[in-house]
């Protein structure tokens, strides 16, 4: 399974926008550039586990939500996984 660093980017830019970070902010708190960030974001940069994890912390959510998009806390997340394999959207 390859990882889409593009669709890992844009959960964490939509992530970030619903808690009101700016780039900046998030940068700041992770000690790394604005860039870095904004490279993370568009899928530019392959981002590692060890800052995914950060970026996870930073953004009060669980790191496979980043990677896969479901929150696994969610009532009925497997249920829709379920329908869109079998079609039955």
């Amino acid at each position: 399974m390859s990882v889409d660093f593009r669709a890992v980017g844009q959960r964490i830019k939509k992530k970030r926008t619903s808690l009101h970070l700016t780039q900046d902010n998030l940068a700041e708190k992770l000690s790394v550039t604005v860039g870095y960030i904004s490279q993370i974001e568009r899928g530019v940069t392959k981002v590692n586990l060890e800052m995914l994890s950060e970026i996870a912390l930073e953004l009060r959510c669980d790191l496979a939500e980043l990677v896969t998009g479901v929150i696994p806390e969610e009532n009925g997340y497997l249920n829709r996984e379920l329908s869109q394999l079998t079609g039955d959207e």
